[in-house]
């Protein structure tokens, strides 16, 4: 059964559509913010088709980048540590700190956007994979969530650290910030993350490994921003 859809969204993806050829970045993310009709500030995200099999385990992409304007939203940050670290967590800003966390965490609670564990930690934090696993909370080295500088962690988290991943498609979905950004933010957001995107590339992947990037608000149209600037030579 087709999806019903709005008048105001209907009129924006007649429009988008009416456009023969994809955008610079800039002018993708202003169309996005044009399109945005909803009375709530909506999330702006990017989707990233890419040319790898996530079958292969040589060719899962997945890392980490800053985004230099932020999430646009608050960050709650738990920290399982305990001494000298722990006081580190809690000068940097850190929501949470401490091993009696584990036990509430135990017990069903998961009132935070991030965690991060000192690696002395680590046995006490594991059992909690299959709490922490299925909502992408779980720290993991790869994420820098489980690091001696937790510290650092706790600030990168609160500026707007986030996780890509590949999905079984092959796609990348990231959220950039929100439609009240400027558009001028949006793109600074976007190269940064396309830049370490990029820096994933697996040495097995074929051909194009960048093949399509489409960006919308949450309620929005989907808007094609063109390629060819983030591949890095003629078969990426």
């Amino acid at each position: 059964m087709a999806t019903k859809r709005g008048k105001k969204y209907e009129q924006a993806r007649e429009a988008v559509q009416g456009d023969d050829e994809p955008y610079s970045a800039e002018e993708a993310f202003r169309r996005v913010k044009e399109f945005a009709y909803a009375d709530f500030d909506e999330t702006v995200e990017v989707a990233v088709r890419l040319g790898v099999d996530p079958k292969q385990a040589d060719q899962v992409v997945r890392g980490t980048v800053v985004l230099p304007a932020g999430t646009g939203q608050e960050v709650e940050v738990l920290v399982f540590a305990e001494g000298p670290a722990a006081t580190e967590a809690e000068e940097a800003g850190a929501d949470y700190v401490g091993a009696e966390y584990l036990d509430e965490v135990e017990d069903g609670w998961v009132d935070f956007d991030v965690a991060i564990a000192h690696p002395s930690m680590m046995d006490r934090v594991a059992p909690l994979g299959r709490i922490l696993g299925p909502r992408g909370l779980m720290p993991t080295p790869k994420a820098g969530t489980v690091t001696e500088d937790v510290g650092q962690a706790v600030e990168e988290a609160k500026a707007g650290k986030i996780e890509f991943r590949v999905d079984r498609g092959g796609n990348l979905h990231v959220p950039l910030g929100r439609v009240s950004f400027e558009a001028d933010e949006l793109t600074e957001n976007f190269e940064a993350l396309m830049t370490a995107v990029a820096a994933q590339r697996p040495a097995s992947a074929k051909g194009a490994f960048i093949r399509s990037i489409t960006v919308s608000s949450t309620m929005g149209p989907g808007v094609e921003i063109d390629p060819s600037p983030y591949r890095l030579h003629p078969s990426s």
